[in-house]
C-alpha cells in the first residue's frame, strides 16, 4: 500500500498544479498592464520566503514591506499575499511534510479544518472595503508582533511528546485551524498560533512545522482562487512574491538551514508594531475611496 504522506504530497501537487493553471487562465482574460516581472518584488518575495524558513513569518513582514514602501496599495495586501506566497508555502510543505514525523490523521483532519476556513475567510475579506481591511491588517500586525515577542522571549508553551491528537483534543485543534485557516486570508499569518495550539495540546512542538506548512499550503491556494476570481490582489507583487520565494526557500531549507535570529526578529517586532499603528491611523483618518473598493484592481 502506498505511503499515506506520499499520496498527500500527490494531491498538494495536483491542487497546486491547478491553482497555477487557473491563475493563468483568468489572467489571460484581463487586460496586462506593463511587465509582470519585477525585481524588486521578487527580492521582497525572496527575503520574506527565506526567512519565513527560518522561523520568522512571512506576512507580517511583507505587510510590512508594503505598508511602509507604498508599492501595494492597503486593500489588496491581504489577496497578494495569499496569492503569491502560496507557491513558496507549498515548498516548505513538500520540505516539512516529508521529513518531520507526525500522525497522518491529524495532519489530514487539520489540513481540512485550514482549508474550510480560508475559503469561508477569503470570499468575505476579498468583498471588504479598504478601510476595514486597514483596521483587519493593523489588527492582525499587533497579534504578529506579539507572538514575535514571544519567541524572541522564549514563552512558546514547552509542549508534550506526542505526535498525534485523538478525540476531545483533534477536534479542539481542528476548530482552532479552522478560525486560524479564515483569519489567515486577513494577512494574519498562522505559524506562532499552530505552534502555540499544538505545544497546549501536549504536542511535540516539531510536529507542528509539518501541520502548520501543510495546512498552510493547501489553505492558500484555495483562498487565493477568490482573490483572483475578484481582481482584488497586485499580479505584479505576486508574480514577484512566488518568484523570489521559492528560490528563497529552497537555499534558508538546504544551504543555510539555521541562522541568529536574535537581533532580527527584535528589528521585526519594532517595524512591524509600528506599520500596525501607521494602517489603524490610516483606517480612522484617510476617506474610504468607494470606487476603488468596488472594481477589480490591476496593479
Amino acid at each position: 500500500m502506498p505511503d499515506p504522506k506520499l499520496l498527500l504530497l500527490a494531491v498538494l501537487l495536483a491542487i497546486t498544479a491547478a491553482f497555477v493553471l487557473f491563475w493563468i487562465a483568468q489572467e489571460r482574460a484581463r487586460p496586462t498592464q506593463g511587465p509582470l516581472l519585477s525585481g524588486v518584488h521578487a527580492l521582497i518575495g525572496f527575503l520574506t520566503n527565506f526567512f519565513d524558513t527560518l522561523g520568522i513569518g512571512s506576512f507580517a513582514t511583507t505587510t510590512t514591506v508594503y505598508r511602509l514602501s507604498r508599492l501595494v496599495p492597503d486593500q489588496l495586501v491581504p489577496g497578494t499575499l495569499n496569492v503569491g506566497h502560496a507557491l513558496p508555502t507549498v515548498a516548505q510543505a513538500l520540505i516539512y511534510i516529508t521529513i518531520v514525523q507526525v500522525g497522518f490523521e491529524t495532519l489530514i483532519v487539520l489540513i481540512l479544518a485550514a482549508v474550510g476556513g480560508s475559503w469561508i475567510g477569503a470570499s468575505i475579506v476579498a468583498g471588504l472595503p479598504k478601510r476595514n481591511i486597514q483596521r483587519g491588517m493593523g489588527v492582525a500586525l499587533f497579534v504578529a508582533a506579539m507572538l514575535m515577542v514571544m519567541t524572541a522571549l522564549d514563552r512558546f508553551p514547552g509542549g508534550g511528546l506526542a505526535l498525534s491528537l485523538t478525540g476531545t483534543k483533534l477536534v479542539i485543534a481542528a476548530a482552532v485551524t479552522f478560525v486560524l485557516g479564515a483569519l489567515m486570508t486577513l494577512g494574519i499569518g498562522a505559524y506562532a498560533p499552530i505552534m502555540i495550539m499544538v505545544s497546549l495540546l501536549g504536542m511535540n512542538p516539531t510536529a507542528a512545522f509539518p501541520i502548520m506548512m501543510g495546512a498552510c499550503a493547501f489553505l492558500m491556494p484555495t483562498a487565493s482562487a477568490q482573490f483572483i476570481r475578484k481582481g482584488k490582489y497586485s499580479l505584479r507583487a505576486a508574480v514577484g512574491l512566488a518568484l523570489g520565494g521559492v528560490p528563497g526557500v529552497l537555499i534558508a531549507a538546504y544551504i543555510v538551514k539555521s541562522l541568529p535570529l536574535v537581533a532580527v526578529r527584535w528589528l521585526v517586532v519594532v517595524v512591524v508594531a509600528y506599520t500596525a499603528v501607521m494602517l489603524l491611523r490610516a483606517a480612522a483618518t484617510e476617506p474610504a475611496d468607494e470606487k476603488e473598493d468596488l472594481a477589480p484592481a490591476r496593479v
